[in-house]
């Protein structure tokens, strides 16, 4: 029986793409429970009962999906993982369709997808709730758009690039350096010639046009995340990276058997015949990896960016094994995933913390700190997924013991938004009020009516407590967890009464924006 056109079977090619997306979905669906909350996702879930056009340190976008996770499946590890765990599998997909459009073929789509799946960052974003895990698919569809646009794609295409940079600026406003970036790639080929066409410039206004309630939004508020970046580069909180410990951190985050990859997949698309057509995505990339080592960018900064070298450098190397060494496409495949099992667990918690510790030591390996002050024994990310039910609980026990007058009275002052976030998360099963803080965007969400009257405050030492508070008791330190941030292990919980002036008075003095 011939059953024409609607019988047709999905191309190998289809079948890479579907598989090891799938692969990806599992990763994330099974580990993604390993630990607990992180400090990051606790604000985010403040900032999406807040919906607003914009925040002080994060766009909108993320803020409405995670509301939408969180009216469709609520706030459990699994509701709130969702999402990213999706867009982690996303990820390899748009890798091999990527690698598809370039002419890969079976070989070259396989070796691009199991980068992109073997890459730690892209397994680490994938296991968590933040922006950063919708960029590489924001950054590499932009990317995506413009060699569709190259292949003689129809040049309306440019109305869906802008809506994609627009999209990018309401997740995460470093998309615009990555879009400034491809569009001096354009400028440094041949492909120029469509700024004298009216389709790259209406892409543009779509862009604007999208970010523009974001745009307002800051404008309204003193322009607050301008306000913070500058705070942040005076503070000396991130680590600083000379050129090469940036690029050499670009290997690990990738995964150090990925290089050959994408670095032939840069080399195939400056300097090969078949790949100079799209030599603007080449130059953006370098024009994007200059861009961050000026501004001392952190190590996972570039990191939306490699998926379209991934799939340029899977096409390369189909190319140059496809007559000969055939056999080294699956030996590749082999030490990429294989490197990929060792350096799991420093991405994605699979071992007891006890054990990851001593499995570092043992391979003599650590994630790169991005902070100065990460001391703890684990990771940065695995540290703060710790400690923060313990701490609720320690405030609900101060909370309870006072009158039931005092606590109609309370609030509860937390120094950042971990905090303040666990608060609110996990507080009202104690029957603890709305947690109060000046970090971030807690400080625009102001005091809330409270007085000053009495407030429970979260703090490592109570001095400018005592100059602020006519009382002051130091309950002792929170109840927390071992392996979390050491400074979460010294804090104090404090009754502070009959503050000195109003809280209303003193709330602009409390901003915190680092």
């Amino acid at each position: 029986m011939n059953g024409g056109a609607g019988s047709r079977r999905p191309t190998t090619e289809t079948k890479f793409i579907i598989g090891f997306s799938l692969v990806a979905l599992l990763v994330h669906l099974l580990t993604n429970q390993g630990y607990g909350y992180f400090r990051d996702e606790l604000y985010f879930i403040a900032c999406a009962r807040h919906l607003d056009f914009g925040y002080v340190d994060l766009a909108p976008l993320s803020a409405m999906l995670l509301r939408i996770e969180l009216v469709l499946f609520g706030t459990s590890l699994f509701a709130l993982r969702l999402f990213p765990a999706i867009a982690g599998a996303l990820i390899v997909t748009l890798t091999g369709l990527f690698a598809r459009e370039l002419g890969g073929r079976a070989w070259a789509v396989a070796l691009s997808c199991i980068a992109a799946l073997c890459a730690p960052v892209y397994l680490s974003v994938g296991n968590f709730y933040s922006l950063n895990v919708y960029e590489p698919l924001l950054w590499t569809g932009c990317a995506y758009v413009l060699i569709r646009i190259v292949n003689r794609g129809s040049p309306r295409l440019w109305l869906w690039f802008g809506a994609i940079v627009g999209l990018g600026l309401e997740n995460k406003h470093s998309i615009a350096f990555f879009a400034a970036a491809l569009i001096a790639g354009v400028l440094l080929t041949p492909d120029r010639r469509h700024f004298a066409r009216p389709w790259i410039w209406v892409g543009g206004l779509i862009a604007l046009a999208i970010a523009l309630p974001n745009i307002v939004w800051q404008m309204r508020h003193g322009w607050p995340t301008w306000v913070l970046l500058q705070n942040i580069a005076h503070s000396h909180k991130n680590v600083v990276l000379t050129p090469t410990q940036f690029i050499a951190q670009q290997v690990l985050l990738m995964n150090p058997a990925t290089l050959p990859i994408w670095v032939g997949g840069l080399i195939w698309l400056l300097v090969s015949r078949e790949g100079r057509r799209y030599r603007a995505l080449g130059f953006a990339y370098l024009v994007a990896l200059a861009e961050f080592i000026v501004m001392h960018g952190k190590n996972y900064y570039l990191a939306p960016a490699y998926p379209m070298l991934f799939a340029a450098g899977g096409v390369a190397i189909e190319r140059v094994f496809e007559l000969r060494m055939r056999w080294l496409n699956p030996v590749l495949a082999a030490v990429l995933i294989a490197l990929a099992v060792i350096i799991a667990p420093l991405a994605i918690p699979i071992l007891p913390p006890e054990k990851l510790v001593a499995y570092m030591r043992t391979i003599h390996l650590a994630p790169p700190r991005t902070e100065t002050s990460h001391t703890a024994a684990l990771p940065q990310l695995f540290a703060d997924q710790f400690g923060w039910e313990e701490m609720v609980g320690s405030v609900a026990r101060v909370y309870q013991n006072l009158s039931p007058e005092e606590q109609k009275q309370a609030g509860i002052f937390c120094q950042n938004y971990g905090e303040a976030g666990a608060i609110d998360l996990f507080g009202p099963r104690y029957g603890l009020p709305p947690a109060l803080s000046g970090h971030q965007n807690y400080f625009l969400w102001g005091p809330r009516g409270y007085t000053g009257e009495i407030v429970i405050v979260l703090d490592e030492r109570a001095d400018d407590e005592r100059e602020q508070f006519q009382s002051v008791e130091d309950h002792g330190l929170i109840e927390s967890s071992p392996w979390a941030m050491p400074w979460e292990q010294r804090v104090h919980v404090y009754i502070c009464r009959r503050l000195k002036r109003t809280l209303h008075d003193l709330w602009p003095k409390l901003r915190n924006w680092y």
